[in-house]
């Protein structure tokens, strides 16, 4: 294991919990701007948003940063439906693992800390109900023919 895995092995777990929302092209994006400024994620978001990419967000907050999810929920709005499915994984792994499936106009950031993984669905994510009443979320591989 190497110094950084830790930051992406929640991805793919959180998705796999979630039912398969990373089943076509995705980017990762960290919402942190201690090591690079707002405006920096800002662009990736729109540029990924408007790419039809599912994001999967990680760093998106922590105490003394409250603002990003925020900030990050109304820019994605710019470019995906309010009712786009959001998987929201926290502490996927450890003993308080929740996954759940909300809308982006549902997203509420004071849920959203730094045990969390969001993965914003893209224009082709559904989420359904299975048989057992359990929702899940996926992505189909292909766009239909143009």
């Amino acid at each position: 294991m190497t110094n950084t895995s830790w930051r992406w092995w929640p991805i793919p777990t959180s998705a796999a919990r979630a039912g398969a929302p990373l089943g076509h092209d995705y980017a990762a994006v960290s919402l942190s701007d201690r090591l690079k400024p707002g405006e920096v994620i800002a662009g990736r978001l729109r540029a990924a948003a408007a790419a039809d990419l599912v994001l999967a967000l990680y760093n998106p907050g922590s105490r003394s940063r409250t603002w990003q999810v925020g900030k990050a929920r109304e820019l994605l709005l710019e470019h995906r439906a309010p009712d786009t499915p959001v998987v929201v994984a926290r502490d996927v792994g450890g003993s308080g693992e929740r996954v759940r499936i909300v809308r982006l106009m549902d997203l509420d950031p004071a849920e959203v800390d730094m045990r969390t993984i969001l993965l914003v669905g893209s224009s082709r994510t559904q989420a359904v109900r299975r048989g057992d009443g359990e929702e899940i979320a996926w992505t189909p591989r292909r766009y239909p023919e143009a």
